[in-house]
């Protein structure tokens, strides 16, 4: 994805960075994978990483305006939960952090975004 799609806000293009921010954090577990504690945070990123992208199509297709806040409070929550598990990986010296920055960038951005989101939606429920 360039920075130009990157740059356009559209129901498509977010969930294109999830599902691509799912793929990087699948590719970090399988780096971790080597040692007893690797293999646990592993298992744990995976789930809350690979999460958001699927929420979010779920989301998209809600049945209704709660059902679409309360799926992209899920969205929030995961990459809350993945940014930790990042940050207990570099803490932990499983990895490097300059390893890490992208994702771990891109999981801040990502959570901005819907963290912004959730309010608009609050509001346009409460018409």
């Amino acid at each position: 994805m360039t920075d130009t799609e990157k740059n356009k806000l559209t129901p498509e293009t977010l969930e294109e960075r999830l599902i691509d921010f799912a793929v990087r954090v699948i590719a970090l577990a399988n780096r971790l994978r080597t040692s007893f504690a690797g293999k646990h945070i592993a298992g744990q990123i995976v789930r809350s990483g690979s999460s958001p992208a699927p929420n979010y199509s779920e989301a998209r297709s809600a049945e209704s305006r709660a059902d679409f806040i309360h799926k992209l409070r899920i969205v929030v929550k995961e990459l809350n939960e993945t940014s930790v598990w990042l940050r207990v990986t570099t803490r932990s010296g499983l990895m490097k952090e300059n390893l890490l920055a992208g994702l771990l960038t891109e999981c801040e951005e990502l959570k901005r975004i819907f963290g912004a989101s959730l309010p608009t939606a609050r509001l346009r429920a409460a018409k």
